[in-house]
């Protein structure tokens, strides 16, 4: 009897620890992997970083399995320029993607001659490095890299391959309760530029702001289980990373 008890105790903590986990990681912040290359230099692949669920308020797409539970979205607020978020992708409203918001309803977004205009207005670049490299999956890209400026005084860092294989596109007008994001690694990314495989974002499919970096390894090194590389595996130096 008292082995019966015991056992019904461990599946109602069990119980209670699921709820709260799913509590906190529908409400408060979820983890995510870098699976990607597309947001090189600011983000890499097998970082690991804390998502704040609140900071757009909630949709569906704020829960495991993205339940029909509710439509539209509440307690929301307006994301801004420059902000990295992670949203679902409209093409199966399913898959996970994090790219960098760069226009809001109503914008307009260009490139000109490999320049990115916002409203008709070119977005502020200068040189932060010449001649640098970033991947694109297995494949490595020389590279500038600029500090980019946009309008409400959001600064960060882009790549262009110095070819400018990306050069120029038709004007894109961002819908009402849609967003419009671009990848860091600008050669390489697919985001809103590709309509029929991201195109515009709708808010509901927003699901959180990225906030921090709190893990970062390089597998190509090894497996983690290689105690004596971990000098060379872990990135230390991008472990609780503010992200910008």
């Amino acid at each position: 009897m008292l082995d019966k008890k015991i056992f019904i105790e461990n599946i109602k903590t069990l119980f209670y620890a699921l709820i709260i986990a799913i509590i906190i990681r529908s409400l408060l912040i979820q983890p995510f992997y870098i699976p990607s290359s597309s947001m090189e230099p600011n983000l890499l692949v097998g970082d690991r970083l804390f998502v704040t669920k609140y900071s757009y308020g909630y949709s569906k797409h704020s829960f495991p399995f993205s339940p029909p539970i509710f439509k539209g979205r509440f307690l929301d607020s307006e994301p801004e320029r420059g902000d990295v978020i992670v949203f679902k992708t409209p093409a199966d409203n399913r898959t996970d993607y994090i790219k960098r918001l760069i226009g809001i309803p109503g914008d307009s977004i260009q490139f000109i001659d490999g320049h990115l205009y916002l409203n008709n207005n070119q977005i502020f670049q200068s040189i932060h490095k010449n001649n640098d490299h970033v991947y694109c999956g297995s494949q490595k890209l020389n590279v500038n890299t600029f500090d980019e400026k946009l309008p409400n005084g959001k600064k960060y860092n882009v790549s262009y391959r110095i070819d400018h294989s990306y050069k120029n596109s038709d004007k894109y007008i961002v819908p009402n309760n849609h967003y419009f994001f671009l990848g860091d690694n600008r050669d390489c990314s697919k985001d809103s530029r590709f309509l029929t495989e991201v195109g515009y974002v709708h808010k509901d499919n927003l699901v959180g702001k990225a906030r921090i970096l709190f893990f970062s390894s390089n597998r190509s090194k090894g497996s983690m289980f290689a105690i004596w590389k971990w000098n060379e595996i872990l990135r230390f130096n991008r472990f609780f990373k503010k992200i910008d």
